[in-house]
């Protein structure tokens, strides 16, 4: 995936956080909440909370892909060890996707914070 797409995920997963975070900000068009004071507080807890989830996401992604790909790989070459082979890869992939799920709740822990 390229830098940019990266990036665009990254801007959108901070868009609804900021509307998951201020429902006052998504009802009033952000005038009048951000006349009231202190929203800009939340705006920033808010971009990093999606920048954070959008981005561990992101790397969980690709690891397990990597992961899966190698796999493919390492059992086309040696079709005998496809058991320990698949072993391994599972258990990789259970420890990616539970470092993924830490740095998306970690994100979110930051925005309630």
């Amino acid at each position: 995936m390229n830098t940019k797409k990266l990036i665009g995920y990254g801007i959108a997963a901070a868009g609804l956080s900021l509307f998951v975070a201020n429902p006052a900000m998504a009802a009033e068009g952000g005038e009048a909440a951000a006349a009231a004071g202190g929203e800009a507080v939340n705006w920033g807890k808010g971009i990093g909370a999606g920048l954070a989830a959008g981005l561990a996401v992101h790397g969980g992604g690709q690891g397990i892909g990597r992961i899966g790909a190698s796999a493919c790989e390492a059992i086309a070459r040696q079709p005998e060890a496809a058991g320990t082979i698949s072993t391994n890869m599972l258990i990789a992939a259970a420890l990616v996707e539970g470092a993924t799920l830490f740095a998306v709740l970690g994100g979110f822990l930051a925005l309630m914070g």
